[in-house]
């Protein structure tokens, strides 16, 4: 052979040497990436070749299911049943968008995908069977749920309901919501529903989750945060004078705090104070207690980290700030915020004789064969206040019930605890203010099975008909009845 034949030869060698070695990286080392890539259509049709799995309430129920579609090389897509009341829950799973929330999360399960199902997809294959997904059973309870949606009706806002003893969410809303089945397929009548939902075409914002993502100041709810600082920091005891004096001068400044209504504030124990929200007395405890302080006391709480529920809830915010900004955040104001669940977890802890427990709203992922691939076990995230003193609080917000600022959540033969809270909103407070109402019911038998936070961020009112007491409450109670139906 010559010597240039001799070189084509070697380059054509060469050339095939590194075919073979790019066809190998690209089915070995580049797999994964170019199965999972979002160009990628037949991973695409074969995901949805077969129904998904399941999302189930406590009571066994399914809120979610799969119908075949025409028209399309995806041969199923989701379907929800009262979608707008379970969004903020499902989150939505969309052959065009994608997935969220627990559709996102537990994708996996759902599909089948997951490593954890290898033995039920083998024995699918070994018989001839489509792969199946699995189911994730949630911790809702309908009933809750329900109660909670109706009772919100056309007001925007959020409402949390957990079970204090275990940490469980038994009721998540936020409104105004969507229904995820009229974006699930790839039609431009799905890609229209979707249009609609998005924040610049609808500043109703239906797509944003308020219980977990959006924090609000949360006002004199916070107060009881405030008073278990007093408490446990040994400054203050429940009926005992706070020497406060009303208006009370906001340290560092000429400005004068003052209370809403005629009572009696000035000097006010814990009790009276929480009775007749009196920010006066609430606002010198913060500052007396000092900014450092109230950060870790309202740490304590699970302020300032965010939780996972699974879904991420957003961190709520007790600040770093001068003494007068401090003395209003100790009412809820300034740079306080606060997520719904936050709030709840406040009444939660209280409720649940000062011990924090992580929420959750996972509580078993079950496999095809109705095995358990994982379950939640009630988790304790500490003590944010002594048994003694919360207590304490308790009759403080027991009190506010039974002949204070929350009457409207009095339920007929049942102890009920609350604290409301109307929470400046804009510069100068010239929007609407938030009204907010935080609770937690007990039953006969002394368990307390719900502890409850409310916002409404705005209805259909006049300015001065916007109170916790008038707008938040009636929602917390109309959660609270619906858990306490059917127990003693």
């Amino acid at each position: 052979m010559n010597k240039p034949l001799r070189r084509i030869a070697i380059f054509c060698g060469l050339l095939m040497v590194a075919l073979m070695v790019r066809a190998n990286w690209i089915q070995l080392a580049q797999a994964e990436d170019l199965q999972n890539d979002k160009y990628n259509r037949r991973v695409a049709i074969e995901r949805y070749s077969q129904p998904r799995g399941n999302i189930i309430l406590a009571n066994g129920k399914s809120i979610t299911g799969s119908a075949e579609v025409e028209g399309t090389d995806f041969r199923y897509k989701r379907t929800y049943k009262d979608g707008e009341m379970w969004a903020p829950v499902t989150g939505y799973a969309s052959q065009a968008y994608g997935a969220t929330q627990l559709e996102a999360i537990y994708d996996g399960i759902l599909t089948g995908d997951d490593d954890r199902l290898f033995f039920n997809r083998t024995i699918d294959m070994l018989t001839g069977k489509d792969q199946k997904g699995g189911n994730v059973v949630t911790t809702l309870d309908p009933a809750v749920q329900k109660a909670a949606f109706e009772a919100m009706g056309d007001k925007k806002g959020a409402a949390v309901a957990i079970n204090p003893e275990t940490g469980a969410i038994i009721g998540l809303v936020s409104t105004p919501s969507y229904d995820p089945s009229s974006f699930a397929g790839s039609s431009s009548k799905d890609a229209e529903a979707w249009s609609k939902l998005q924040k610049e075409n609808n500043p109703d914002e239906p797509m944003l989750n308020r219980a977990l993502r959006q924090t609000y100041p949360p006002g004199s709810t916070f107060k009881v945060v405030t008073a278990a600082a007093a408490l446990e920091s040994g400054l203050y005891d429940i009926d005992e004078k706070t020497d406060s004096p009303d208006p009370y001068l906001l340290p560092g400044t000429r400005t004068n705090m003052v209370n809403d209504g005629n009572h009696p504030c000035e000097n006010a124990s814990l009790r009276v104070a929480m009775q007749w929200s009196c920010n006066t007395v609430f606002a010198k405890i913060s500052h007396e207690v000092g900014n450092e302080d109230m950060i870790g006391y309202a740490e304590r709480f699970g302020f300032n980290q965010e939780h996972f529920v699974p879904v991420r809830a957003v961190e709520s915010v007790y600040p770093e700030d001068i003494p007068s900004q401090n003395a209003q955040a100790g009412i809820g104001q300034a740079s306080n915020r606060a997520t719904p669940l936050q709030m709840a977890m406040v009444a939660a802890a209280v409720a649940n004789d000062g011990k924090l427990m992580e929420p959750y709203m996972m509580d078993q992922l079950v496999a095809p064969s109705l095995s358990v691939v994982e379950e939640h076990k009630p988790k304790e995230l500490g003590q944010a206040v002594s048994p003694e003193n919360a207590q304490k609080l308790q009759q403080m917000m027991e009190t506010v019930v039974e002949k204070g600022t929350g009457t409207p959540a009095q339920i007929s033969g049942v102890t009920v605890g609350g604290k409301t809270g109307t929470a400046q909103h804009g510069e100068n407070n010239e929007k609407n203010p938030y009204a907010w109402f935080i609770s937690y019911a007990k039953t006969s038998d002394g368990s307390t099975p719900i502890a409850v936070a409310v916002v409404i961020e705005s209805a259909d009112v006049l300015r001065d008909d916007i109170a916790g007491s008038r707008l938040a409450a009636p929602v917390a109670k109309a959660m609270m009845e619906a858990a306490l139906e059917g127990k003693g």
